[in-house]
């Protein structure tokens, strides 16, 4: 429902917005490629574009809090991940949002780790596996 000419929208009219119109139209960004879902970004030094929607705002303020992974954020905004991922990348070439280096680790140890993590999680999975 849209509000009549020169009236506000209100928070129900904001939530029904299409999402291919948070982003502008755009399906992808160049970063595309490089956000998966478990790609984590954490905030940067520089300043998000001016004219920005305002989910790209509800990621610089996520993301102040801790690191967050594209699925997280997609989840949160309750927003398509090719949504997200547009936006994120536009506050990546604006420098506001970061991929952090230790984002690219995968070592062994970083991998056990998150399969301890796992185990621990859900013990009853890792039993009936192996039984």
């Amino acid at each position: 429902m849209s509000p009549a000419p020169g009236e506000p929208w209100s928070v129900a009219d904001r939530l029904s917005v299409r999402p291919y119109a948070v982003a502008g139209g755009r399906t992808h960004s160049p970063h595309s490629q490089d956000l998966n879902l478990d790609t984590v970004v954490e905030p940067g030094g520089g300043r998000p574009p001016d004219q920005g929607p305002p989910e790209a705002e509800q990621i610089l303020r996520l993301c102040r809090s801790r690191r967050r992974s594209i699925a997280e954020l997609s989840g949160t905004l309750r927003q398509p991940v090719p949504v997200v991922q547009v936006l994120v990348g536009d506050l990546l070439d604006a420098q506001a949002l970061l991929i952090p280096a230790s984002a690219y680790s995968n070592s062994p140890d970083d991998v056990r780790a998150v399969l301890e993590g796992l185990k621990r999680k859900w013990p009853d999975a890792a039993k009936s596996k192996a039984g």
